[in-house]
């Protein structure tokens, strides 16, 4: 069975931009290139799992999401970085949706598609619905990041994150979970 890193998108990966929609505002986080190919390069097959509520809230179309995640996907492969698969939840937080974080779906179709083992895999966001798509999933780890929004999550001293590993970056996560499988 294969081992997955899970990553939201915005405030993980990329900087955080209010309903991003076009290519040209995709900022990538510093490091993040280099901390998901280290990832990748221990065995890891990465997957980005996205909420985009934009599109069902008619800020932005399918489209261009998509072209915001292929451009994302060039940028990233300038490091040697390649996504397994890329899911995407196109529903306004009020709709009905089978994958919308935290809801765990994602993660089992990917699980069912690409042979994971989820109980060696690990979450990684900035948001407290991304730890509870992991955490529902069953994964190893569910990792807050404090960029994005995840500095002000942390500061709150939620209870849900004493079940965390909290971390600055995506650099330091890929440390983290790279550290721990070496000893596997």
């Amino acid at each position: 069975m294969n081992r997955a890193v899970f990553l939201d998108r915005d405030g993980t990966v990329i900087a955080e931009k209010h309903y991003l929609c076009r290519v040209e505002d995709v900022e990538l986080l510093p490091g993040a290139g280099p901390a998901l190919k280290q990832m990748q390069d221990a065995g890891y097959l990465l997957f980005l799992v996205t909420n985009q509520s934009g599109i069902g809230r008619g800020y932005f179309t399918f489209g261009q999401a998509g072209a915001v995640n292929a451009h994302l996907a060039r940028l990233l492969a300038r490091d040697g970085v390649r996504w397994t698969k890329i899911y995407l939840a196109p529903e306004a937080p009020d709709q009905p949706s089978r994958g919308r974080k935290p809801s765990p779906q994602f993660l089992f179709d990917a699980r069912d598609e690409f042979d994971l083992d989820l109980a060696w895999s690990h979450m990684i966001g900035d948001k407290l619905i991304d730890l509870q798509c992991g955490w529902n999933a069953g994964v190893k780890c569910s990792i807050l990041v404090r960029t994005g929004y995840g500095a002000t999550l942390a500061a709150t001293g939620a209870e849900e994150l004493s079940r965390a590993v909290v971390v600055d970056d995506l650099a330091a996560a890929a440390r983290w979970i790279t550290g721990r499988s070496a000893g596997l």
